[in-house]
């Protein structure tokens, strides 16, 4: 399947949403340079690739409730394929394990949990742990203080352009 063609404005267009995804269409046609029509057509385009995929808020959760952020870096008991799949299964019926990524190279899988306290995420790990995922072993490090967080990928500089001003 061939990659999606995008132009400079549609680069624009997701670099700006990745950042201000509550931007009003009007005043992202203006910061674009397009008239609202031709902007919105764009922007249902990339929608409807599947290029932008939702919409959501991001919360401040220390304002909210009592949280601990933690990355697992996990391995599994063998590399067969049903061994994967059995993990990755048992992954997805956890809302706390907000990321799961598969790794190349000395671990199996690198996983992103925040959950209300220590004593709910050993629960966690000890639930999956007992019902046979093929956990073997896991690292777990307990994030102190965000440093830096962006969800906004750097669009121009993947699509090889120079970085811009909106």
């Amino acid at each position: 399947m061939a990659p999606f063609k995008l132009d400079d404005r549609d680069i624009k267009i997701l670099a700006i949403l990745s950042r201000e995804g509550r931007i009003s269409k009007t005043e992202l046609a203006k910061r674009v340079n397009l008239s609202a029509t031709p902007c919105w057509e764009r922007l249902s385009r990339l929608e409807k690739a599947g290029i932008i995929s939702g919409y959501k808020a991001e919360i401040e959760l220390r304002s909210v409730a009592p949280q601990v952020s933690v990355f697992v870096m996990a391995e599994l008991e063998n590399h067969r394929a049903a061994t994967f799949q059995a993990f990755e299964q048992a992954v997805e019926t956890y809302d706390e394990i907000l990321s799961c990524w598969a790794l190349g190279g000395g671990f199996d899988y690198l996983l992103h949990i925040i959950t209300r306290d220590i004593d709910s995420y050993q629960r966690l790990i000890d639930d999956l742990l007992g019902r046979g995922a093929g956990l073997a072993r896991y690292f777990t490090y307990i994030v102190t203080k965000p440093v830096k967080h962006s969800a906004s990928p750097p669009f121009e500089i993947l699509m090889g352009l120079e970085p811009g001003v909106d």
